[in-house]
C-alpha cells in the first residue's frame, strides 16, 4: 500500500500485507490454538520464512507487524470463522449460483434490498466487482446506467 500512499510509512520504508488464503479456523488442539499468541506469531513466522526463500532479506527488513488470525477476524470484524468470503464456496455456489441458485442477480426477495459483498456474485477475491455489478442493477431499476 505504501507504494501508492507514501504517508503511511516513513521515507524509504514500506508497508506490506501478506494474506494467507486458507488458514484454518479450526485447529487441532494438539497442534495449537489461534487464542495462543505464540501459536499465531509462529504461524506468521512460517509465512515470512516462505517469502524469505523467494525474496532474501525480506525478514530482516521487517520493523513491525500486526498479525490477524481467523479467530481475530471473527472477533474484530464479525466474519464467521474468519472467512472473508462470507463462507466457503461449494460447487453448487460457483459463478451465477453465488450466493445460492436464483439469487445471483443481486436482488433479494425483499423489495429494495440488494446483495453486494463477498457472498454475492462473482464472490470474494474480485475486489469491487460485486458492488459494481449490484450498482448496475440498482441504477437499471431506476432507469439509469453507469
Amino acid at each position: 500500500p505504501s507504494a501508492l500512499d507514501s504517508t503511511i510509512a516513513p521515507p524509504g520504508k514500506h508497508v506490506v500485507q501478506l494474506f494467507v488464503q486458507f488458514a484454518p479456523y479450526d485447529v487441532d488442539p494438539k497442534v495449537g490454538s489461534w487464542a495462543d499468541e505464540s501459536f499465531k506469531q509462529g504461524f506468521a513466522d512460517r509465512c515470512i520464512a516462505i517469502v524469505e526463500e523467494f525474496a532474501p532479506g525480506f525478514s530482516s527488513s521487517i520493523i513491525g507487524r500486526d498479525v490477524l488470525s481467523p479467530l481475530d477476524l471473527e472477533r474484530i470484524f464479525g466474519l464467521h470463522k474468519g472467512n472473508i468470503f462470507h463462507g466457503a464456496l461449494s460447487l453448487h455456489q460457483l459463478a451465477y449460483n453465488r450466493p445460492a441458485p436464483g439469487y445471483s442477480s443481486h436482488r433479494t426477495p425483499v423489495k429494495g434490498l440488494y446483495m453486494c459483498a463477498a457472498g454475492a456474485h462473482p464472490g470474494g477475491g474480485v475486489m469491487g466487482a460485486a458492488g459494481r455489478n449490484c450498482a448496475r442493477v440498482v441504477l437499471g431499476e431506476m432507469g439509469r446506467s453507469l
